[in-house]
């Protein structure tokens, strides 16, 4: 082991600049994610007869209905097309968000992030 370092990292200043880098990241990430929690993703189903939105942290913010999408007589229909829709917003809202980290982690899979 070289003097003053550790399994490769350089001792003194070096270790200093380094967590320091490692701040800067840190605090990037942290402003991207709120940027995130702050856009909305939208996705609609049924050729937009459903509109889904959710914001970064992945929370069902608004529905919108057509109101040809409104038959009292198929309920079913009208549930089946905003399960649709809310789970496109979500897919997408979780695609952008793992788009983002990816330019942080370089690809790397991080749990928690």
């Amino acid at each position: 082991m070289a003097r003053g370092g550790f399994n490769g990292f350089p001792g003194g200043g070096g270790r200093n600049n380094m967590m320091k880098q490692i701040e800067k990241l840190q605090k990037q990430m942290e402003e991207m994610q709120e940027n995130l929690a702050n856009e909305e993703i939208s996705a609609s189903s049924g050729g937009g007869a459903v509109c889904a939105t959710v914001n970064g942290n992945k929370e069902l913010i608004s529905i919108k209905l057509d109101k040809e999408a409104v038959d009292p007589d198929d309920v079913e229909m009208l549930e089946d097309l905003i399960v649709a829709a809310v789970n496109e917003a979500m897919k997408s809202a979780e695609s952008k968000m793992s788009s983002q980290m990816g330019k942080f982690t370089g690809g790397l899979n991080i749990p928690g992030l």
